[in-house]
């Protein structure tokens, strides 16, 4: 091989870098913030007894998870303004293509999770006189995010590394910065090298604590849920469980 290394376009490249990767990471928690409340509403869709609604939410979460996501980037940030007559910048598109496609994977991890919550602790949330959306507040949600975490997680790592097709529009991400510096200086191999250098260092810490977690929900999980009575007692304060 007679390719002759220069790292020192590293050092020169890494302070751009770091600037690509905070627009990365300032693309990637908006994303995951607005995914996490927006799959609320789109996973109790999913398990409606509406048809009309659930085949609705059904729709919305297979189109997004059966396309591709450089197509759902493109689609928004091109034809969406062609339809719509307004304007999107590039970082507003990314925004709403990734949280769209999140979402509809977040939905589906969500609905998991309520469907596993015990229907006994449902009913007695009837009892109490919970409305539907304290049910979903005080006991569905919190159980199925609890549950769902190390599903959550993941989706949040692959959405961090997805993000680097946001460069495809002239997001100024890390990816996009490494493209500019490989073209200006013909160093393809070291910038890009450090590019995934860096995404694995933001990445692989969180994969660590995912399976750890993971790991940990499994034998907690061995040992025996706890009982309906201290469960209320933390969820539902001033609400009392009368047991036999």
């Amino acid at each position: 091989m007679n390719y002759e290394f220069d790292w020192t376009i590293v050092a020169d490249a890494f302070p751009l870098m770091l600037e690509g990767l905070v627009v990365t990471l300032e693309l990637t928690v908006v994303t995951i913030a607005i995914s996490m409340v927006l799959a609320v509403p789109v996973a109790v869709a999913r398990m409606s007894e509406i048809e009309l609604v659930r085949w609705g939410a059904q729709a919305y979460i297979e189109v997004f998870r059966c396309t591709p996501m450089l197509v759902q980037l493109f689609w928004i940030f091109y034809a969406l303004p062609a339809l719509t007559g307004l304007t999107i910048s590039g970082f507003t598109s990314a925004i709403i293509a990734l949280s769209a496609n999140l979402t509809a994977f977040m939905a589906e991890a969500y609905r998991s999770g309520f469907q596993a919550v015990p229907v006994e602790q449902v009913e007695a949330g009837k009892m109490l006189r919970l409305t539907r959306l304290q049910q979903l507040r005080y006991i569905i949600v919190p159980q199925a995010i609890r549950q769902q975490t190390p599903v959550i997680l993941s989706l949040n790592i692959s959405i961090f590394k997805d993000s680097a097709l946001v460069s495809t529009i002239a997001v100024a991400d890390l990816m996009f910065v490494a493209n500019t510096i490989s073209s200006e200086t013909y160093r393809s191999l070291e910038v890009f090298t450090l590019a995934a250098v860096i995404y694995f260092a933001v990445a692989f810490p969180v994969s660590l604590a995912t399976s750890n977690l993971e790991r940990r929900m499994q034998q907690n999980s061995a040992r025996g849920a706890t009982g309906s009575q201290s469960f209320f007692s933390r969820m539902i304060p001033g609400r009392r469980v009368a047991t036999a």
